[in-house]
């Protein structure tokens, strides 16, 4: 071996240094899939350039062998590989969508676990409809400042994905949970859980990953994080901030508690660099992805 792959600054490439392929081995465990796309923006736009700063950011987790405070390394147990991003024209969100639902059905299909990084939310509406090909209808673990179930017919809106994942049955609303919520909604006929972040800002995370697994049991789940969950403190590079929200800390600490569920997959969206100050949203993305992945690795069977 020449050099250390644990360094801070060298061959920033991939999400931690991964190996960067499209081959699904058999002893392949997960996947990191990027899709730079941000036209269903609502505000600001810039989430494009998302999952280059999320893995640029990750270069700075690659020196710590075992993830504080996990017990075991994540390339002891988890094998996983960077897919690089997806590429479609510029301007054509028909063609993102059908690429995203094939390439993550594929992988899916092939067993293995898939996180995304974003681009906008929007994403998640296709990635819903390959998890759907292959899990059947999931629950939908939903942390953000924003519930997403905006009524709107609009065919590209990073607002309304979740109404429309509704209406399609790609997820049971009444086993779902959106958590850090703290922008209008109907709150008499919203079909969802609701954690809102002031709620969980002052009940501790026992109570509030005990409140989680009540509502999901033991369906399949799909973890979506927007970033904006975070208050802007802690992430202030995204593009429709809103104060009040989590710290990291707490989201990292509610995230490493979900070891009971079977979850199915996930994704990161929602990181806009151009807004971010010294890299804090970017770095605060990519070690939210390092406790998914090292979710997923003390769930399997070794």
């Amino acid at each position: 071996m020449f050099g250390a792959e644990s360094n801070t600054f060298s061959n920033i490439f991939t999400y931690l240094g991964l190996p960067l392929s499209r081959e699904l081995a058999a002893e392949l465990d997960a996947v990191v899939m990027g899709v730079p796309y941000d036209l269903a923006t609502t505000g600001r736009s810039g989430t494009r350039f998302g999952p280059t700063g999320i893995r640029q950011a990750s270069s700075q987790l690659r020196w710590e062998a075992k993830r504080f405070p996990w017990r075991f390394a994540l390339s002891e147990r988890f094998k996983v590989q960077d897919y690089g991003d997806l590429d479609f024209e510029e301007g054509n969100s028909d063609e993102m969508l059908a690429l995203v639902q094939a390439h993550a059905s594929r992988i899916l299909a092939a067993g293995k676990k898939l996180v995304t990084l974003g681009g906008d939310h929007f994403i998640s509406l296709p990635l819903l409809r390959a998890v759907h090909e292959t899990h059947g209808q999931v629950a939908l673990l939903h942390f953000d400042a924003h519930t997403d179930t905006e009524a709107s017919d609009a065919k590209y809106n990073h607002g309304a994905m979740f109404y429309h994942a509704d209406k399609e049955g790609l997820y049971d609303p009444a086993a779902s949970v959106q958590v850090g919520i703290r922008t209008e909604y109907d709150y008499d006929t919203h079909p969802m859980t609701v954690l809102d972040a002031s709620w969980v800002n002052n009940h501790s995370t026992e109570q509030v990953t005990e409140r989680i697994k009540s509502v999901i049991g033991e369906r399949p789940v799909y973890l979506s994080f927007d970033i904006d969950c975070l208050d802007p403190a802690f992430a202030p590079g995204t593009g429709t901030p809103v104060a009040g929200g989590l710290t990291s800390d707490r989201a990292l600490q509610i995230i490493r508690s979900l070891g009971d569920l079977n979850i199915v997959g996930m994704d990161l969206m929602e990181v806009s660099p151009a807004y971010d100050h010294a890299d804090v949203t970017s770095l605060a993305a990519a070690t939210l992805v390092l406790e998914m992945l090292y979710l997923l690795a003390s769930q399997k069977k070794v």
